[in-house]
């Protein structure tokens, strides 16, 4: 099936409504801490000393709160897109950080002001050329982004297991290694480096699986997906598709992309009012994208 990005990408409202109601995060989020310890150990090997830091895409604030004692001189904000999110890292960390709303495409941040962004998990939920072109714009000269995401391998089961049973959209879209470093170059960042990574996550059935992803509010939240619960007959055949065998266990590929990149001083980045831009990744190279139910 041919997909539009608008398609293909969440929808941001109902993302938030998501994230909102994701009261249980951290119970689940395991994927997300996996991801943050590898961007922190990263950390070891830039030599920086920043005075403001940016934990983008904060959740309950994990990261943030990782980051402070890091860099205690360093002043560190959380931001997040979800209100519920905010208030959860506000109640934790917030003698430590500072909780502000915003948008990864649309920063309520001085230009050049961020020393370390740290984004864990964040461009999934994104348009990754706008992510990046806000990222150039708030990071000082010589700043540092730092992001893990999500490559188009990830949850390869899953996409298999719905394709058999429908011809919905149940993804959401993922972009590889080379289209990302392509992206944050014309965004305005630095020498971006990038990585990549494989987990396999294994469960004893379906059920599990779904109450880690909407635990941690992954499930489809696609521009273009079917409005309409999915029926009783349709999950049974997407259960078995998944999980062929009673009572053994499957696994789950997550595929983790790791990359870095600098500012480099003032860019054009802001769209004008109005105005239209496109991705430049053809929407072929989106086919193989992230799942989720």
């Amino acid at each position: 099936m041919s997909l539009s990005l608008e398609q293909a990408l969440p929808d941001k409202r109902a993302m938030r409504r998501a994230f909102d109601r994701a009261q249980d995060f951290d119970s689940a989020c395991f994927i997300h801490d996996a991801a943050r310890e590898r961007l922190l150990e990263r950390l070891d090997l830039v030599n920086l000393a920043p005075r403001t830091v940016l934990d983008l895409g904060c959740a309950t604030g994990r990261g943030a709160a990782a980051l402070a004692v890091r860099y205690a001189g360093a002043r560190v904000l959380a931001v997040d897109t979800s209100a519920g999110m905010l208030r959860a890292a506000a109640a934790r960390h917030g003698a430590r950080v500072a909780a502000i709303g915003g948008d990864a495409e649309l920063l309520p941040l001085r230009s050049h002001s961020i020393d370390l962004l740290f984004a864990n998990l964040v461009l999934p939920w994104c348009r990754p050329d706008i992510a990046f072109a806000e990222a150039a714009r708030v990071l000082a000269p010589g700043g540092v982004l730092l992001f893990a995401t999500l490559g188009p391998d990830s949850l390869a089961e899953i996409r298999r297991a719905f394709a058999a049973v429908d011809k919905g959209i149940h993804v959401h879209a993922a972009f590889d290694m080379h289209d990302l470093g392509d992206l944050a170059m014309k965004a305005g960042l630095a020498e971006p480096v990038l990585d990549v990574d494989r987990l396999a996550v294994t469960y004893a059935e379906p059920a599990a699986l779904w109450r880690d992803l909407k635990a941690v509010a992954a499930g489809n939240v696609a521009g273009g997906r079917r409005r309409e619960l999915t029926g009783r007959g349709r999950w049974s055949r997407f259960e078995r598709a998944l999980a062929p065998r009673s009572g053994e266990r499957f696994a789950v590929t997550v595929e983790l992309i790791f990359g870095q990149a600098f500012g480099r001083g003032p860019v054009q980045t802001r769209r004008r009012a109005g105005a239209t831009t496109e991705i430049a990744v053809p929407i072929e190279r989106i086919g193989r994208m992230t799942e989720s139910t």
